[in-house]
């Protein structure tokens, strides 16, 4: 009888032990917030970031498609605690150029995982990109997000192949929790399964401090102070991005600006694109304020200067593309229409400046154009309109030769995507790589004083600029 009674107390301590096991792996945090960033060379590298509630283990499992998930490598990273979560970062370096690769994080040792996702490394080798550009999400309710989202989808089915994601900013709108979650609940189809360029907004940067470089996983470039976002660039097919942090203010430091100089000349790409938040060119709300000013001023000569083909942007939410510009005025271009991709195309042919763009608004929130924008903006456009009727997306596809570039607007009723802008650029020229250029200090300490002057120069000008030029603008 007393051992019949051993067995039952022991099996039930056996079922206990089995329940509470049960329990705990089931109350292990739900992974979320899944995101793969460019951290290190895109070819071989990438960063992971994603967040639990409760304090739990980083592990990351990456294996080319094909091949058995489960049984690769486990690497494991590490977690801090962040906006009251715990935010979780690893990274893999030794990837194979050019290959299509499954991964999961989460938690080994519970055996917590999230999905599994997919992401495709660039190849060096090749010259062909293509991706999507997005900006200025930036939602507050539920609602909002899933609008935002459905934009997205339809961006994904646009352009199926494409191997990256560029969201210029503004994510959210208050930073907080329950929005960040909205966000990455809703977008998580596209951020879980491809390369996502993140631009700092200022509604993730402007004080929200640290809460941008917590969010995301990237290789910043050395120097890169990650208070209000960070600055980095990246090559992919025969372009380099140069990505801005365009909080970094006011005006832009000397140690940024130096560092896009340094980054450029080393490039010898056939592509230099910019990729911002503050837009220097556009005509919303936000083009006659000082902050803008301010970049226009500092940014217009350096990218002048540095031979940039496309500066992409976002921050004021209606549709802006430029001319050709160069000195702040708009440069006569060839254009010469062809097909390509089984597309008449029409191309602007070796063009001798810039082209600026913003691709309006993601989400519902969306402004008319300024009329009272400071001149010379709307005489250097090729395009202004608002986009009252629904959100924004745009596709990008490069080779050596080719920039095809196509904005469609997604109706907020009908659902109908439509194509609402086209630019093309044909390079049959390649520009030679800058030479014993010199390379200028990027440390905040050493361009501290240069910074001091700048900002009492700025100011001084943008009163002027007030004064001469926006005030006559608006009274007359």
């Amino acid at each position: 009888m007393k051992r019949n009674a051993k067995k039952l107390v022991s099996l039930m301590l056996v079922l206990l032990m089995t329940f509470t096991l049960s329990v705990t792996a089931f109350a292990v945090s739900e992974v979320s917030r899944v995101s793969v960033t460019i951290n290190g060379s895109s070819d071989t590298a990438r960063g992971f970031c994603w967040y639990t509630e409760d304090e739990s283990g980083t592990s990351l499992q990456v294996a080319p498609v094909g091949e058995d998930l489960t049984a690769a490598t486990i690497i494991e990273g590490n977690s801090y605690e962040a906006m009251d979560k715990y935010a979780h970062k690893a990274e893999v370096d030794g990837l194979t150029p050019g290959t299509k690769y499954a991964y999961r994080v989460g938690d080994s040792e519970s055996g917590t995982w999230s999905d599994i996702g997919y992401f495709t490394t660039s190849d060096s080798e090749e010259d062909a990109a293509s991706f999507i550009v997005i900006s200025d999400v930036q939602a507050s309710n539920e609602e909002n997000f899933q609008m935002a989202a459905a934009v997205m989808e339809k961006a994904v089915a646009q352009l199926p192949d494409h191997e990256f994601v560029v969201n210029l900013g503004d994510f959210v709108n208050d930073c907080t929790n329950e929005e960040w979650d909205s966000y990455f609940r809703n977008f998580a189809f596209s951020n879980m399964n491809t390369t996502l360029i993140p631009v700092a907004g200022n509604h993730e940067g402007n004080l929200q401090w640290f809460k941008f470089n917590n969010m995301f996983n990237i290789g910043a470039a050395e120097n890169s102070a990650t208070i209000t976002g960070c600055y980095y660039s990246f090559d992919w097919g025969d372009a380099h991005f140069a990505v801005l942090n365009s909080n970094d203010m006011y005006p832009m430091s000397t140690a940024q600006i130096n560092w896009l100089k340094n980054d450029m000349n080393a490039s010898d790409a056939q592509w230099k694109i910019i990729l911002m938040h503050r837009a220097v060119y556009s005509a919303g709300k936000n083009i006659n304020k000082p902050d803008t000013l301010i970049m226009r001023d500092m940014l217009l000569p350096v990218i002048d200067e540095l031979g940039i083909d496309i500066v992409f942007a976002g921050h004021d939410h209606m549709y802006f593309r430029t001319e050709t510009v160069k000195n702040d005025a708009v440069v006569e271009t060839e254009t010469v229409t062809e097909v390509w991709n089984g597309k008449e195309t029409t191309f602007a042919v070796n063009p001798a400046g810039a082209t600026h763009i913003l691709p309006s608004t993601t989400g519902t929130k969306r402004y008319s154009v300024n009329e009272d924008a400071m001149s010379p903006i709307l005489d250097c456009a090729a395009i202004a309109r608002d986009t009252k009727e629904g959100g924004v997306f745009a596709t990008v596809e490069l080779d050596d030769e080719h920039f095809v570039y196509n904005a469609y607007i997604v109706d907020d009723e009908t659902k109908e995507t439509t194509l609402i802008d086209s630019y093309a650029i044909k390079k049959t020229e390649r520009e030679a790589p800058v030479e014993d250029y010199d390379v200028l200090p990027t440390d905040h300490f050493l361009t501290l004083p240069q910074n001091v002057i700048n900002f009492v120069k700025e100011i001084i000008w943008v009163l002027f600029t007030y004064i001469t030029k926006v005030l006559p603008g608006m009274i007359f």
